[in-house]
């Protein structure tokens, strides 16, 4: 069987279409252009306390300041604060995580007033975007996001999905994870993860690891506030990376920026993968050149029978 992934970006949408021997299986698109989307992370800076919500309000560049909850400050705060101080005090080193020193939890019964002052820098990551009347709703407790992990700096659990449901396979992922993560990193391991490799989990927590180490840099070299130190993965990426499977036969893609993004990312996943990447550069719509609008017209209306005896 011939899997196939075929991308049509247009200027509002991307849509990412998965083909096994030409037929049409899944359908999936997202909006494009979304500033302060999900997962976007900034360095900001406190603008306002309010201790009667205790919570505050942040500057991350939107025309509405952000709003951060003490409790979303996360039990991690004091340590990352403290080497974000360190961080920006010192243009010249890094020093990494792995050195750094945990300090103790937050203190869940604490008080942003005693936590925070305003002016000071924060690093914090998006949870909800904006709506008409607020601003984005941060949290302190940062964390990337992978097809099969998720990294927490300034932590060191691991801890696995619960609906894995066999306990030898959670013992397995927790061991495995343990001896492969760096230092002051915590992970969670995700569904998607049950019976996966080594090498498949050890490279993508490399790829996790270097964002981490890419938005801290932006930290560091930061020279105005608020500034955007790490964006969640193109909608495209972010589409292609539930759906990827080394297998695929071929990725089509109609869009150049997207295409080179596509790549990149597949050649951090799975290297010797990359030459499956193809710009199309054809006349016709790329869904009608791959017969991709046919089906999707002839499925509306009518009762789709899935291989699994579904409909």
């Amino acid at each position: 069987m011939t899997s196939e992934l075929v991308v049509d970006v247009q200027p509002k949408e991307v849509s990412i279409a998965l083909l096994e021997d030409k037929s049409l299986v899944e359908l999936q698109s997202e909006g494009r252009n979304i500033s302060f989307s999900v997962g976007n992370m900034y360095l900001g800076r406190i603008k306002k306390l309010m201790p009667g919500l205790n919570a505050c309000f942040v500057d991350v560049g939107y025309e509405k300041d952000a709003f951060l909850h003490y409790l979303d400050l996360g039990p991690q705060f004091n340590s990352i604060q403290k080497y974000v101080k360190q961080t920006l005090s010192n243009q010249k080193k890094l020093n990494p995580i792995g050195k750094a020193t945990l300090l103790p939890d937050l203190d869940k019964e604490g008080t942003i007033a005693n936590t925070l002052k305003v002016g000071q820098e924060v690093v914090v990551q998006i949870v909800k975007e904006p709506i008409s009347t607020k601003g984005p709703r941060l949290t302190s407790e940062i964390s990337f996001a992978g097809r099969y992990l998720v990294l927490i700096p300034f932590n060191d659990k691991v801890s696995v999905s619960q609906k894995i449901k066999s306990s030898e396979e959670r013992a397995r992922l927790k061991q495995l994870l343990m001896s492969i993560k760096p230092k002051n990193f915590g992970v969670i391991v995700r569904t998607v993860a049950e019976g996966k490799r080594v090498a498949e989990l050890d490279g993508e927590l490399k790829v996790l690891v270097k964002h981490w180490e890419e938005a801290i840099t932006k930290v560091q070299k930061a020279t105005k506030f608020p500034t955007l130190i790490y964006e969640e993965t193109s909608r495209a990426v972010g589409l292609l990376r539930d759906l990827f499977n080394p297998s695929f036969e071929n990725i089509y893609v109609n869009d150049e920026a997207v295409y080179h993004e596509i790549k990149d990312y597949v050649t951090l996943i799975a290297p010797d993968r990359t030459n499956i990447v193809k710009l199309y550069k054809g006349q016709l719509p790329i869904y009608d050149n791959f017969g991709i609008t046919k089906q999707i017209k002839s499925s509306f209306g009518k009762t789709i029978s899935y291989k699994s005896g579904a409909t």
